[in-house]
């Protein structure tokens, strides 16, 4: 008896599998996951997706909202790891052309000495700045500092910024890309996750 029931459910798992699939493929795949099931622009701050109306909440994750305007609110170092003599007083001065608040300039010491492609830390409160300073670099990572700053005199050489920009070989002593002072940038979240809400 146990055996046909397993074989029941089964069969049953494989249709209503199809029977999603066809639905998917016929709404060609773009936006809609079926009947029953709803979308939201992942632009906004509230982003949920209804899977079945009779069912209990999963999980909820909040969005942090994307933006275009740059946001100038912390100060930023610039720290030379790309080896080229200058470069991270080069940038300085170029970031500070186009309205980024910048510290003294610095070295990348440790095993950050060199890098080949450039990536932004940041601290607390930090975090849109460093969005937006990354943004001006193509979209290069932004993560949170480490607990050793990997520049010379330690957490001491960012002198009160929150945001520290490790030149890599990518852009030591090149132009700053693209950047003038009244444009606006697609700013990358830090953290864009979207929030999964089944009705109950």
């Amino acid at each position: 008896m146990g055996s046909t029931i397993s074989i029941i459910v089964a069969v049953v798992a494989v249709v209503v599998g199809f029977v999603i699939l066809k639905n998917i493929n016929d709404d060609g795949g773009g936006g809609s996951s079926g009947p029953g099931v709803q979308t939201s622009d992942t632009t906004g701050t509230d982003s949920s997706t209804v899977v079945d109306p009779t069912s209990t909440t999963v999980a909820t994750v909040p969005q942090v909202p994307v933006t275009s305007a740059p946001d100038f609110t912390q100060t930023v170092v610039v720290a030379n790891a790309s080896g080229v003599g200058g470069a991270a007083g080069q940038m300085s001065t170029a970031l500070a052309g186009v309205g980024f608040t910048m510290g003294t300039p610095t070295n990348a010491t440790g095993v950050e000495a060199r890098l080949d492609i450039s990536k932004v830390y940041y601290l607390a409160g930090g975090e849109g700045t460093a969005a937006s300073i990354a943004a001006q670099f193509g979209g290069i990572q932004a993560v949170a500092m480490p607990t050793t700053v990997p520049v010379e005199a330690d957490a001491a050489g960012l002198g009160g910024a929150t945001v520290l920009l490790m030149l890599g070989k990518d852009f030591g002593g090149k132009p700053l890309p693209a950047l003038s002072a009244d444009s606006s940038l697609p700013a990358t979240p830090l953290d864009s996750t979207t929030s999964t809400t089944v009705a109950g």
